[in-house]
């Protein structure tokens, strides 16, 4: 069956959905957007993806294009539609994106007022990450800087990836298959291409907070994990050193959930260490599904991918 998306206001054919050449989210990159993720094809945590989307379209002074409950009852209606495209044993990123709509031409009028929006579900790379979970992700700490707060606020989760794109493609030459973690303006650790970025050092988890971070929706159930479990927890400045003087660390993202670091730069971790994997089961009883087998499941030992 062929997947389908919604796109200003109907539901059609992916290979069918077209923008228009002068919507501002491809010309300026005016553009904000949101992913969740389903597992067993329910979505998890839908409401909390589409409060950050509108948290993001405040902060970059985008128009409201619907309520919220709109939004997330054409996301779960696109998901119900789609179930018969979705392969065995997989699962969806299901990802809302808002433009700006288009730009105006001097004596035009629009074809179309208000902003542009696409409601899409694409296959998770089981595949491409599976071995992450059995091998562990390799990190290192990347040259450029994540953008500052003062230039664009951390929270908004905007379509514009150039800044961790070029981080991690500058790591890609010295260090090949090394996911990039970005430090911010001061040198301390702000998140990775992608992805939230823990360590676990003397049982205690560090995570850098989100001021210079975007706040994600897996980091904050981590967050609220470590609380439930009575886990040590420090949400602040990381220094990359003591990132490299850790006993264990992982990444969170929307498709990963939790996946342990096999290495920061030289220091090498166990996969999982005791505190990831107690957290990474947490994960699962929480969601009420086997995140890490749903992976492993896929895993034929083939390259895995990086996180863009």
């Amino acid at each position: 069956m062929e997947r389908l998306v919604w796109l200003n206001g109907a539901f059609v054919p992916e290979a069918e959905a077209a923008l228009p050449i002068r919507d501002l989210g491809l010309i300026y990159g005016e553009a904000v957007f949101d992913t969740a993720r389903t597992f067993g094809g329910r979505l998890f945590m839908g409401a909390e993806h589409v409060d950050r989307l509108y948290r993001s379209l405040e902060a970059v002074r985008l128009p409201e294009p619907m309520p919220k409950a709109e939004l997330l009852a054409l996301t779960e209606e696109l998901i119900a539609r789609n179930a018969r495209a979705l392969r065995p044993g997989e699962d969806w990123w299901v990802t809302q994106r808002i433009t700006a709509g288009l730009r105006p031409l001097d004596g035009e009028a629009l074809e179309r007022e208000g902003p542009t929006v696409l409601i899409e579900c694409t296959p998770l790379p089981l595949r491409a990450r599976a071995r992450f979970f059995r091998e562990g992700i390799p990190a290192a700490l990347a040259r450029r800087p994540r953008t500052p707060p003062e230039a664009v606020p951390p929270h908004a989760k905007t379509t514009n990836y150039l800044n961790m794109m070029l981080a991690q493609r500058e790591l890609d030459e010295t260090r090949p298959g090394a996911w990039a973690i970005l430090p911010d303006m001061t040198g301390n650790l702000a998140e990775g291409a992608g992805c939230n970025v823990f360590f676990v050092r003397d049982g205690t988890v560090m995570t850098p907070a989100d001021t210079v971070a975007l706040p994600g929706v897996t980091r904050a159930v981590v967050i609220d994990l470590c609380r439930e479990l009575k886990v040590p927890l420090r949400i602040g400045a990381v220094m990359p050193d003591e990132a490299r003087a850790a006993d264990e660390g992982f990444l969170t993202s929307t498709s990963l959930c939790l996946c342990p670091l096999r290495s920061f730069d030289d220091t090498a971790f166990p996969v999982p260490g005791p505190v990831t994997a107690r957290l990474m089961a947490a994960f699962s009883k929480r969601v009420g599904f086997d995140f890490v087998a749903q992976y492993l499941a896929f895993d034929t030992g083939g390259a895995a991918h990086s996180g863009l």
